[in-house]
């Protein structure tokens, strides 16, 4: 009996220590910016698809990418257009599940978006993950581009344009 007692004593312990070392991980991430080998990685795919971009549609681009903690946890990422202007909002908190995710499916997503912005072809028939947006992705050397969400959860208008 007494052995029971010292497994379940050993698994009690171990597990308080793995939470409390989660939830400082956790508290970590939410307070730092993201790593700097993530934000390369980031730096290095933004470079790549404004080449993509240059070599597909003829266009330079310099849209500014935003990392925010302000996005609704389901939601990984945004292009945003007002008034001419285009700007890339990802979920930081996203980065934590994973960071691979964010910048091979989740970016060049956000750049088909704003080529189809920078195209003026954005009407209600091409809005969201039209058969054109879906092109415009897997030229853009995205992954899974037709796996998205569906045209009623694209994101229009609710957000605040400046972070």
């Amino acid at each position: 009996m007494k052995s029971i007692y010292k497994i379940f004593a050993i698994i009690t312990i171990v597990s308080a220590i793995l939470l409390t070392y989660i939830l400082y991980t956790n508290k970590q991430f939410k307070n730092n910016d993201l790593p700097i080998q993530t934000l390369t990685k980031l730096k290095q795919k933004e470079y790549h698809l404004r080449k993509l971009i240059i070599q597909k549609y003829n266009m330079k681009v310099n849209i500014p990418v935003i990392i925010s903690d302000k996005l609704q946890n389901r939601l990984y990422g945004l292009a945003a257009f007002n008034d001419g202007d285009i700007k890339i909002i990802l979920n930081k908190n996203m980065f934590q599940e994973s960071e691979d995710y964010m910048i091979d499916y989740v970016l060049p997503h956000e750049y088909a978006h704003a080529v189809m912005f920078l195209l003026n072809d954005f009407t209600n028939e091409n809005s969201g993950h039209s058969k054109r947006w879906q092109n415009i992705c897997l030229n853009l050397e995205g992954k899974k581009c037709d796996r998205f969400v569906k045209h009623k959860d694209i994101v229009m208008g609710k957000l605040d344009f400046i972070y």
